[in-house]
């Protein structure tokens, strides 16, 4: 017998929210378990051991929840832990189950949007210092041109509500003038941070007309929706039931406030110790 259980979304806080709320649009009828480590983050700036162990314990109760499938909503984790989750620790533990991350659905099909051949892309120095996207961009489309910047200050302005700032502008003109020094045939910019899409407005501000700006939540939602279409042994073990949990390692109060930014809905969470 199958006992069928949520979709597992794990991020390190609050930004995989926006690839949840993504998902949800378009995958209504689904059960979700979202799961924000929020007392251990930002995972950007830490190393790789401590993002992998951080990421593996996270990964590990989502699974002790019966989540058949896991998705990594956090840019860092799926760069500098999701490989090794998949080769090392699901064939020990489980292999049924499946933990898939980001940066493969976006870097499958990013290449097609740019008719220049240059991606820009903008996220956290862990991402950027991983190079993961350089490597599975050169996969997928190895003539393209990656030109990376890290944008260590725009994950504080959105958690603190400061993105209409004047201290917001500087920053996010800044580091956009910084990108596009290194490459000026650039004619796509990924958002490669989920937390990201929330400055919208005000990149659009500093980003040339002619440069198509992609956040990556539509894409990893279009990406899951394949994905279950494709395996039904997954697909027949997620619940259907259209609900919704939220699961944090810090203040409940505080994930709550800062989460409607996010998700757009008022959320009720519960605490977890890890």
């Amino acid at each position: 017998m199958i006992n069928p259980s949520p979709i597992g979304i794990f991020d390190s806080g609050y930004g995989g929210l926006t690839v949840l709320k993504e998902i949800k649009k378009l995958l209504p009828h689904y059960d979700f378990l979202y799961f924000g480590d929020n007392a251990r983050a930002p995972y950007g700036p830490r190393s790789f051991e401590r993002v992998y162990e951080f990421t593996l314990q996270s990964v590990k109760w989502l699974l002790a929840q019966g989540c058949p499938l896991v998705i990594l909503a956090c840019n860092t984790a799926s760069a500098k832990a999701l490989r090794t989750i998949q080769q090392k620790y699901l064939p020990q533990f489980d292999n049924k189950k499946r933990v898939l991350g980001v940066i493969r659905p976006t870097t499958e099909i990013i290449g097609n949007y740019s008719n220049t051949k240059n991606i820009g892309i903008l996220g956290t120095n862990g991402t950027v210092i991983s190079k993961s996207y350089l490597i599975e961009i050169e996969n997928f489309f190895p003539k393209i041109n990656v030109s990376q910047h890290a944008c260590p200050m725009w994950v504080p302005l959105v958690e603190n509500n400061e993105g209409n700032s004047e201290g917001a502008d500087y920053f996010i003109k800044k580091d956009i003038n910084l990108l596009l020094k290194k490459s000026s045939q650039i004619d796509v910019v990924l958002l490669a941070c989920t937390h990201y899409p929330l400055l919208l407005k005000e990149i659009k501000k500093y980003l040339p007309e002619n440069i198509k700006i992609i956040s990556q939540g539509p894409i990893v939602a279009k990406s899951l929706k394949s994905y279950l279409e494709r395996h039904p042994e997954i697909e027949e073990r997620c619940s259907k039931n259209g609900g919704l949990q939220f699961f944090t390692t810090d203040s409940t109060k505080d994930f709550d406030k800062h989460s409607k930014i996010f998700f757009g809905e008022k959320i009720n969470s519960k605490h977890v110790d890890l």
